[in-house]
């Protein structure tokens, strides 16, 4: 058995859920891992299927709960939302998924959460959501964290590493920013075996607008192709749950609440952070180039402005059905809790 911690996954029947949950099994570091879902015979049917494989990788209590389990977890892994479309920006999600967040964290914090527990959130717009949570569950935000460019910066070096026909644990490269169109490629500090990117042979600005476009379109490419993201997730998600478990102090580029680093303040978004036993220890400034402090600072404008959306949104009529429009987005009514 691992590390005696308990971590429950909201949506944990659905793809991204039931993958993350697979991750941590096959990691083996943490002690219990609980599925909870609005369809509790999914939820049982993936928590069995997970416990058949038990004695062939790690012993661990896994089972299928409820939300009364929130007040036994360690960490509490929100993953329910509904898909983005293929043509859709992450942010225009905000419109279908504000509702259903905040209702699951309304009943979380009705449960209540264990002392010094831990809230990922991974649900998109990850970090509009990660900033309400911030903001309503009570949580300290060190303890808060948002799945952030956690991904993208896997999907990033993984496909640098293609392109360049190198190992791809070799490749050390950055997303940060929003988790979505503003996303920023670090450049100035990627590098390949701890050899600086811009001397390595065949890199070059054509490698990297075509790696950056690949890395900025790989959601919507694989929702079209399969139907939605699985793996890759499910192993960003166990990435961050293990530095906080072991007490890795990783720097991931996590969405925290930014506390003054880049002279960015009140939002949540992905720069370099420390993470470890206390959540986000601290935040690490690069010496990034005027193009990408530019970037992250656009990031930080496009979430303000999209929070502030939200907030208006649910404060103009409490009475009915709540609706944020953003961008081109069409109002949709509130939805019930559902995993897709």
């Amino acid at each position: 058995m691992g590390v005696l911690m308990k971590v429950s996954i909201i949506g944990g029947g659905g793809l991204v859920g039931s993958s993350a949950a697979y991750a941590l099994q096959c990691g083996g570091v943490v002690s219990g891992i609980c599925l909870i879902d609005a369809n509790k015979e999914l939820a049982q049917g993936q928590a069995l299927d997970l416990l058949h494989g038990a004695s062939l990788v790690a012993d661990q209590r896994i089972s299928a709960g409820d939300m009364s389990d929130v007040k036994t977890s360690d960490i509490v892994v929100v993953t329910a939302g509904l898909r983005r479309k293929p043509d859709e920006s992450r942010l225009d999600l905000i419109n279908r998924n504000v509702e259903l967040f905040l209702g699951l964290l309304d009943q979380m914090t009705s449960v209540g959460f264990k002392d010094n527990a831990y809230l990922v959130v991974v649900s998109n717009p990850v970090d509009v959501l990660t900033y309400l949570a911030v903001k309503r569950s009570g949580l300290p935000w060190q303890r808060v964290l948002g799945l952030g460019t956690v991904l993208d910066t896997a999907r990033f070096r993984s496909i640098l590493a293609k392109r360049l026909q190198v190992a791809a644990t070799q490749v050390n490269a950055l997303i940060l920013g929003e988790h979505g169109d503003s996303m920023v490629p670090i450049w100035s500090s990627a590098s390949i075996g701890g050899l600086p990117l811009e001397q390595w042979p065949g890199s070059g600005p054509e490698i990297e607008r075509e790696v950056f476009e690949a890395t900025n379109g790989a959601g919507a490419q694989v929702i079209k192709l399969k139907g939605g993201a699985g793996f890759a997730v499910g192993l960003a998600i166990r990435e961050v749950i293990e530095s906080i478990a072991l007490d890795k102090r990783r720097v991931l580029p996590v969405s925290t609440s930014v506390q003054g680093a880049y002279d960015l303040r009140d939002v949540c978004l992905s720069v370099p952070t420390e993470i470890g036993c206390g959540g986000a220890r601290k935040h690490i400034e690069l010496a990034l180039t005027p193009k990408e402090r530019l970037g992250l600072q656009n990031s930080a404008r496009v979430l303000r402005e999209t929070i502030a959306a939200a907030e208006e949104g649910r404060s103009r009529d409490s009475t009915k059905p709540t609706t944020v429009q953003t961008r081109a987005s069409k109002e949709i009514p509130r939805m019930a809790w559902q995993s897709k």
